[in-house]
């Protein structure tokens, strides 16, 4: 039997104060084990970078940094690399390329290649998705990139474009350890066919998601001719076209029915629920070996041309690690955000732009911090103060995205 508190005889509580006491004491526990996973999951270190730009001096700098992390050569020696690009959406920011704003810079592409190949990896694959049915090597030649410069920066460079099936007979399925919304995803086959995997990402904010970076670089990776709108019913679609909209962000249908299904329903539709948790599931799919945050030059308030209010900055910083994570927990406190911040706060509240044309942004969910969601499944610590920072130190790194 319990007592009241304060009561001088004994007596059962009432179901509302049991009702309070069981809530708090589950809050308490919540507490605790989240201050658990941040006290237990890896802190890899992570380098911190400073450029005036995309110069002559970006190969060597670049290398610097990834001495400060251990180095390639263990990683990459004999090795096939496959290196996961952002090269999302089109169009352009008057005055300024792609690579100036929303696209991985193609001189970064190429410096990594080069170090990759000198650390001895067999083969470096850059792959991405594209959504007009051409290969990755000619919607690089529609930039304007370099493509014979950056193919001709290791021994064997290879384009993959990886909106469909591709040469495979099949898909390559790829199973998620502990999902939040898909148990396995049916990919291109050459997320599976490689030994080392990196994450190339820009260092934006986002619309919908707050911020896009190294996780966020992973939602690409589900093919649209599975998973984009106009995906197959019972089949993939190998000539897509659309993007992810229906199927990803909103859960307004499901992929072709070929790949497996997700595995509630009826769980939020809402998208800032449902995208960082993709991301983070892709993931745990498809683990991340190294991860790179170009931040030379950059756009904010959006992660492109089509966002209103986005526009160019030179944040002049690249962030590097072994661990996705860390990495970008390091990335948004160069940003000046607090990489801890819970859903609403922060980076992960509502961008002021165009509110006519996206009713949902008054919902008071907003999206959720996907380095916490990454954090709890024991993939990273989203904790700071847990991480050794190598290089240039995040005070003397920060770029206000806060307020830019």
């Amino acid at each position: 039997m319990c007592k009241r508190s304060g009561s001088k005889r004994g007596a059962r509580m009432t179901r509302r104060e049991w009702l309070a006491a069981s809530g708090a004491g589950l809050a308490a526990m919540t507490g605790a084990a989240s201050e658990m996973r941040a006290a237990t999951a890896p802190a890899d270190p992570v380098s911190i970078g400073k450029y005036p730009g995309y110069g002559s001096k970006l190969v060597e700098q670049l290398a610097r940094q990834f001495d400060q992390i251990g180095g390639l050569g263990t990683l990459m020696r004999g090795k096939t690399v496959t290196v996961k690009l952002n090269l999302t959406g089109s169009g352009r920011f008057p005055g300024f390329t792609e690579g100036q704003t929303y696209w991985v810079h193609p001189d970064m592409v190429g410096a990594c290649c080069a170090l990759f190949g000198k650390a001895g990896a067999k083969r470096v694959r850059l792959v991405e998705g594209t959504y007009e049915g051409e290969t990755l090597d000619d919607k690089m030649l529609d930039a304007g990139w370099d493509v014979k410069a950056i193919r001709n920066a290791a021994p064997l460079v290879e384009f993959v474009q990886t909106s469909n099936r591709g040469k495979a007979k099949s898909y390559s399925r790829l199973k998620v350890p502990r999902p939040y919304i898909f148990p396995a995803f049916d990919v291109n086959w050459a997320y599976e066919d490689t030994d080392v995997f990196v994450s190339l990402a820009k260092l934006k904010r986002h619309e919908e998601c707050g911020l896009t970076l190294v996780i966020k670089n992973m939602f690409g990776v589900p093919p649209i001719s599975t998973y984009g709108d106009d995906a197959g019913v019972d089949e993939p679609n190998e000539n897509p076209r659309k993007a992810r909209e229906e199927i990803m962000h909103y859960g307004n249908r499901p992929p072709s029915k070929s790949a497996p299904a997700e595995l509630d329903p009826k769980s939020d539709r809402y998208e800032g629920y449902r995208v960082p948790r993709i991301c983070v599931d892709m993931a745990m799919a498809r683990p991340i070996d190294l991860a790179i945050v170009d931040g030379i030059e950059t756009c904010t308030n959006g992660e492109g041309p089509w966002v209103t209010g986005a526009k160019h900055v030179q944040p002049g910083v690249v962030v590097l690690g072994r661990n996705m994570v860390t990495t970008d927990t390091v990335a948004t406190a160069v940003m000046g955000f607090d990489p801890r911040a819970g859903r609403g706060q922060g980076p992960f509240k509502p961008l002021k732009t165009h509110p006519e044309e996206r009713p949902y942004k008054s919902d008071p969910k907003w999206a959720d911090n996907p380095m916490l969601l990454a954090e709890a499944r024991g993939l990273g610590s989203a904790d700071l103060r847990r991480i050794e920072v190598r290089g240039v130190p995040v005070a003397q790194a920060k770029f206000d995205f806060v307020t830019t």
